[in-house]
């Protein structure tokens, strides 16, 4: 049976590419691997449901959009036989079919019960807990500012959960200009991948404004991002280079190199693959920091420090800000009596 797939950017298959040159600088070349990196517990838990559900039912199963914002570990998936779709609507009947760790609407849970799918939700239990923190606070009549980014697909699912009282704000600029009907009942919810100093500044300014404005009951950027952020402003403060292993669409490997940029770093670049390092990126460089999204598996960044050592870059040493062991279950369709946490969490 045929069915369109989500329009996706292509996967780059790495191309064969001359090896960095080992070029001479004035001091001694070495690396600052950021820790912790990489796969946090609730992209692992929905990359292994998608495994899970393709070793348990067969192929395909069918994925609303990324799984998670990685094109590798996309390209991984869709071998194994996961087809990925824009909406449940492009689903054959019956069929098995995962929501994203991103999460989704109530309405896309319905119209997946409408066509007799039958659904897995890989949503991250964080992104689970705004959700339930914006049906709340709707139920009391509050007027919800959600800081994040129009069309970001977690933005989008929370806004879903009560859209009639939310406002998305997507920057501290915008907090300026935003209307409320009650400044007496304003509380504020943020996207779980954001910077952290971005989304404390936009609170301030909409503090200024809105006296009364009310926290979330427990801080929503997730533990991963934070500690992420954490890690690379450490490492960047010593850095002549930042490289981030991430995806263009991960919101959290993208903010990488802006806190990387704001805390220090000389520069900094995200890549997918380590064959997207230019050879004039390491020009004068005598210390790379590296760290990667939390979408990110560990042997891609392996890959990169692979590819430095070849540039003279062989002196790698760990900076550990934190150390992290939460653990989620799979989904309750697929449940074993396994706990998961990241696979990849260096």
């Amino acid at each position: 049976m045929s069915t369109s797939v989500v329009r996706l950017p292509s996967p780059r298959v790495p191309a064969a590419r001359g090896r960095l040159q080992d070029t001479p600088v004035s001091g001694h070349k070495k690396v600052l691997l950021a820790s912790p990196r990489g796969y946090c517990a609730g992209v692992d838990r929905a990359v292994i449901a998608v495994e899970k559900a393709l070793e348990r039912f067969g192929a395909p199963v069918y994925v609303r959009k990324q799984i998670v914002h990685n094109i590798h570990v996309v390209t991984e998936l869709e071998a194994q036989g996961a087809i990925f779709v824009d909406e449940v609507d492009e689903v054959p009947t019956g069929a098995h079919v995962v929501f994203s760790a991103h999460g989704v609407s109530p309405a896309v849970v319905s119209a997946a019960s409408d066509r007799g799918l039958n659904a897995i939700d890989a949503t991250c239990p964080l992104v689970t807990k705004v959700h339930r923190e914006a049906v709340r606070f709707a139920r009391d009549d509050f007027e919800i500012l959600l800081i994040g980014h129009d069309g970001h697909e977690e933005v989008e699912g929370t806004a879903g959960e009560a859209p009639d009282h939310v406002t998305v704000v997507n920057s501290p600029d915008e907090a300026d200009t935003v209307v409320v009907k009650d400044p007496s009942k304003v509380v504020w919810l943020s996207q779980t991948t954001l910077s952290v100093d971005e989304t404390m500044e936009t609170v301030r300014r909409l503090r200024e404004r809105f006296p009364q404005l009310q926290d979330p009951p427990s801080d929503d950027i997730c533990y991963a991002t934070q500690n992420r952020q954490v890690a690379i402003k450490k490492v960047a403060a010593d850095a002549d280079l930042v490289i981030v292993v991430g995806s263009a669409n991960s919101s959290n490997s993208v903010r990488l190199v802006e806190v990387a940029l704001e805390h220090g770093a000389k520069a900094a670049y995200r890549v997918d693959y380590a064959d997207e390092i230019e050879q004039s990126w390491l020009d004068g460089v005598e210390t790379v920091g590296v760290t990667s999204g939390a979408s990110v598996p560990e042997v891609l960044v392996q890959e990169v420090l692979d590819a430095l050592s070849g540039a003279g870059f062989r002196d790698v040493e760990q900076v550990r800000t934190a150390e992290e062991d939460l653990m989620f279950s799979l989904p309750k369709e697929l449940r074993d009596g396994r706990a998961l946490g990241g696979r990849s969490r260096a």
